[in-house]
């Protein structure tokens, strides 16, 4: 089970790694990470570079590719060779997923004309640009084609996909095993639960540039 997840500078840790550490427990499974590059790959916040050992054009095909999001995703969408490889790899893959904006990547290659899809909220107007139809929800599965909304539902994501790619129970024991059982202090984690002052609050934070590094 070959898993190729791509990263450009900037891309979300958590759209990654929540992924990775679902996907990577699966019987047979194996995660490759590549990019435009060989090397070290920064992520959004600074802090938390991933080796890249291979480069995306040296990927023929694979059973999975998953797209995360970040401020990666301006860079993505705007290489027109990765976008020829993401619709080249597409055609052969048992699953085509994003987390987040990776939506936005999907949808720029192409891959999400006429199809119900998910992002990160504030990618909703961007991804309908594209031809697909924005909904809320944390997951959607459209054929082979699963995307997820922001950062967190990358996990939701990747449980699903373990279902359907071995069975529900090994899915339910990486969930349990990775105790993911998600009780959060607060119910502010979409826009119809978030309040004015949180919504206001989360648009000064995001103008803020990374301190770390």
């Amino acid at each position: 089970m070959d898993i190729v997840i791509p990263l450009y500078d900037g891309y979300e840790p958590l759209d990654v790694i929540g992924p990775y550490e679902v996907l990577a427990y699966m019987p047979g499974a194996s995660v490759r990470f590549v990019g435009a590059e060989k090397g070290p790959v920064k992520d959004a916040l600074g802090s938390l570079p991933t080796y890249v050992p291979a480069t995306y054009s040296e990927v023929e095909r694979c059973d999975v590719l998953l797209i995360p999001g970040g401020r990666s995703v301006e860079a993505m969408v705007a290489d027109a060779d990765f976008l020829a490889w993401v619709r080249r790899i597409h055609a052969r893959t048992r699953f085509t997923t994003s987390v987040c904006t990776g939506s936005l990547v999907l949808g720029a290659a192409g891959l999400l004309k006429g199809l119900t899809a998910t992002t990160h909220w504030s990618g909703a107007e961007a991804l309908e640009s594209y031809g697909a139809a924005y909904t809320p929800q944390r997951t959607v599965r459209q054929g082979k084609v699963i995307t997820s909304a922001g950062v967190s539902s990358g996990i939701d994501m990747a449980l699903t996909l373990a279902a359907l790619l071995t069975d529900e129970v090994t899915a339910q024991a990486i969930q349990l095993w990775i105790e993911y059982d998600p009780q959060p202090p607060f119910d502010s984690g979409s826009l119809a639960k978030a309040s004015d002052a949180v919504q206001k609050r989360v648009l000064e934070l995001v103008k803020e540039p990374p301190r770390n590094g």
